[in-house]
C-alpha cells in the first residue's frame, strides 16, 4: 500500500540553513527504510543561497537560458518564455522563482540538484538510522496538456526509472519500451500533500521501497532526453518559420544556379 504524508513543523527557510538537521527533526523517529522524501526545490534553493538581485526577473531567466525552445506573448502583452536552462532542463521562464521572495531578488534553481539530493540524502540516513531515498521536486509544464505538475530534478537513493523492458504483461506479451519515470510520478503525487501554500515543504513517500538503494545510483539528471533524441526541438512557430526560412534560402541557391531566374 502506498502511503503519502507532509511533515509539519519546518519553519521558513533562509540561507544557510541546514536542511538535514530541520527535516529530521520534523521527521524525528517516524522514517523506516525504504522510505522516500520529496523535497521542494525551493526549500533547497533558498539554503544553498540562491538568491539573485533582479530588478527585472526576465534578466535572470535570460542569464540562466542556455536555448529558447519557445516564445509566446499573451493578449495581455505577458510574454512566455520556454527555454533549456544550466541543467538541461526545459522549463518556462528556467526554472527562476519570484514568488515569496525578498523584494528585488528572485530566486534560482539549485546548482546541481542531484548533489544537493545525495548530500541529505546521505545526512538523513545519518541522523535518522534509516535508508531513504530522497527527491528534488520543482513545478513544470507538460508539452500537449494545460496545466503543471511536480516533477524530479534531483534524485538520490533511489531509482528514478521502473525498468519493465525485457518482462511480459498480464497477458504474456513482451515489454518493449515500458518504463515509467517513477521518480516524476512520486513527485507529483507528493505534491497533493505537499500543496503550493500549506508551508509544508517535504512529504515522505512510503509503500515503493523497492526503489531505494545506493547513493550512488544514477539521479534525475538521467531523466533528461539527449539532444540528439529530442524529436520536439523548439516550439511549433519557430521550427515552422525555420523550416520556411531554410526552404526560401534553398529555392534562392536553386534560382542563383539557373542563371539568376526570379522567384
Amino acid at each position: 500500500m502506498l502511503q503519502i504524508w507532509a511533515l509539519d513543523g519546518i519553519r521558513e527557510i533562509v540561507a544557510g540553513d541546514d536542511l538535514v538537521a530541520l527535516i529530521g527533526a520534523a521527521a524525528g523517529d517516524s522514517l523506516v527504510d525504504g522510505d522516500i522524501l520529496v523535497v521542494t526545490s525551493k526549500i533547497i534553493s533558498k539554503a544553498e543561497d540562491r538568491f539573485v538581485a533582479a530588478a527585472d526577473r526576465e534578466e535572470a531567466i535570460t542569464a540562466e537560458t542556455v536555448r529558447v525552445v519557445a516564445t509566446r506573448v499573451a493578449a495581455s502583452g505577458h510574454t512566455t518564455r520556454i527555454v533549456e536552462n544550466r541543467l538541461g532542463i526545459i522549463a518556462a521562464a528556467a526554472g527562476v522563482d519570484a514568488s515569496n521572495t525578498p523584494d528585488g531578488t528572485v530566486l534560482l534553481l539549485p546548482v546541481d540538484p542531484d548533489a544537493s539530493a545525495r548530500a541529505l540524502a546521505a545526512g538523513l540516513r545519518d541522523v535518522t538510522g534509516a535508508e531513504i531515498g530522497v527527491i528534488i521536486s520543482d513545478t513544470l509544464g507538460r508539452a500537449w496538456r494545460e496545466g503543471q505538475t511536480d516533477a524530479a530534478i534531483g534524485a538520490a537513493g533511489i531509482r528514478v526509472f521502473d525498468d519493465l523492458r525485457g518482462g511480459t504483461d498480464a497477458e504474456g506479451r513482451p515489454l518493449v519500451v515500458t518504463m515509467p519515470c517513477v521518480a516524476d510520478e512520486l513527485a507529483a503525487a507528493a505534491d497533493l500533500v505537499k500543496g503550493k501554500t500549506g508551508r509544508t515543504p517535504v512529504a515522505v513517500v512510503r509503500g515503493r521501497s523497492d526503489l531505494v538503494g545506493s547513493l550512488e545510483l544514477p539521479g534525475a539528471h538521467s531523466i533528461i532526453r539527449a539532444r540528439e533524441h529530442d524529436m520536439f526541438h523548439t516550439g511549433a512557430a519557430e521550427s515552422y518559420a525555420a523550416g520556411r526560412a531554410a526552404g526560401l534560402v534553398a529555392a534562392r541557391e536553386a534560382n542563383d544556379g539557373d542563371g539568376g531566374a526570379k522567384l
